[in-house]
């Protein structure tokens, strides 16, 4: 078993304004790819350096299966680590790097060769044994970074932002095998990113940090699609999710949000559980566009809010287009051939049931 416990874990490095970890609690089943992301500052790398052991924490406890590792050296946690940088001997070959780990465990050479080859084969580097690392792509030597980590048969596998030093087509390629891989290994993973993309695509959940917590862990499109916070909204998606601050009033026993002199039927309980004003927020994806006025005239329930576009962006596959409505602006996914243009009226329909709805004082969700 390697089920990983962060337990009410605090770090405060010295001179610090504020913890790099503030009582941060989490838990990672055997066998899960993890994820922590966030953006720079807000303590993830810290969090993966104390589960290492690189950093000891101030307070709280870490757990690997049934061992306390708080205060164990690296070297008795039964963890292999991926840095951002590629750290591979210049002057050893691929086989040596692969196999260096096991070589300092004093492995016999008749145990260490199968290993290496099967680590090699997993990762694509079988034809590269006998190269050096110069003789290497950017991405080949990261593959080969991964397979020293992996030839340990590791209980956790930690990865520190293993792609972010790979062009971007690298990246892609690299994402999708680095997720077969640990699906084939079923090793218990913890990666760091600050890329949503990588996030989304790579965890089996993902544990979303700003400024040394944790404010969101879930499933990929369950962050995606119902962020706690407007952080982890804003934060997670491209565009990012769009937030209208609104004034919630009934009408005839229904709940109705102004968002300038538009107004969006809302769930009947908004009224009690926000007051006055809420934040309304829509991913761009699940507003409708239509360049002509519905019939009906008035606004409602199933009617459109009236605005006008700002600026319209060809992306290949579709049109992002910011509109503005009320004084506030908002992005909408629309086709390609759709009819606008700056200054022209726009009406958009977003999809009830992916409308979410926050506390414009705190960004909180509210269940409603």
């Amino acid at each position: 078993m390697a089920e990983i416990r962060l337990e009410r874990i605090s770090k405060t490095y010295a001179g610090g304004k504020a913890p790099a970890a503030r009582d941060v609690s989490l838990a990672v089943a055997d066998g899960e790819f993890m994820v922590l992301l966030g953006p720079s500052g807000c303590g993830k790398t810290t969090l993966l350096r104390m589960l290492a052991g690189l950093e000891y924490p101030d307070t709280g406890r870490i757990t690997i299966g049934d061992r306390e590792v708080t205060d164990l050296p690296p070297r008795q946690r039964e963890i292999a680590m991926v840095f951002q940088s590629y750290a591979v001997f210049p002057h050893m070959t691929v086989f040596d790097n692969v196999a260096f780990g096991l070589r300092m465990r004093k492995q016999p050479a008749d145990q260490i060769k199968p290993r290496v080859e099967r680590a090699a084969e997993l990762l694509q580097l079988e034809p590269y044994l006998g190269r050096y690392p110069s003789q290497l792509s950017g991405g080949q030597r990261q593959r080969v970074a991964v397979a020293r980590a992996i030839v340990m048969e590791p209980s956790v596998l930690l990865m520190d932002e293993p792609l972010s030093n790979l062009d971007a087509l690298l990246r892609l390629q690299f994402r999708a095998e680095l997720k077969k891989l640990v699906q084939d290994i079923k090793t218990t993973t913890v990666y760091v990113t600050h890329d949503q993309v990588e996030a989304l695509s790579l965890g089996d959940r993902i544990a979303v940090m700003r400024q040394g917590e944790i404010v969101q862990v879930a499933e990929p499109m369950v962050v995606y699609d119902r962020p706690t916070t407007e952080f982890v909204g804003s934060f997670i998606g491209n565009p990012p999710m769009n937030f209208l601050r609104g004034s919630v009033s009934r009408d005839n026993g229904h709940a109705r949000v102004t968002i300038g002199s538009e107004a969006l039927t809302a769930p009947t309980a908004l009224a009690e559980a926000v007051g006055d004003n809420v934040l309304v927020g829509i991913r761009a994806e699940n507003i409708e566009a239509r360049a002509e006025a519905p019939s009906g005239g008035a606004n409602g329930a199933g009617h459109a809010l009236a605005g006008e576009t700002v600026v319209v962006e060809p992306l290949g596959s579709h049109l992002l287009i910011t509109a503005a409505i009320g004084g506030q602006q908002l992005k909408v996914v629309t086709r390609t051939d759709f009819p606008t243009g700056p200054g022209r009226p726009i009406w958009l329909y977003p999809e009830e049931d992916k409308i979410r709805w926050l506390r414009p004082d705190t960004g909180a969700a509210v269940q409603v």
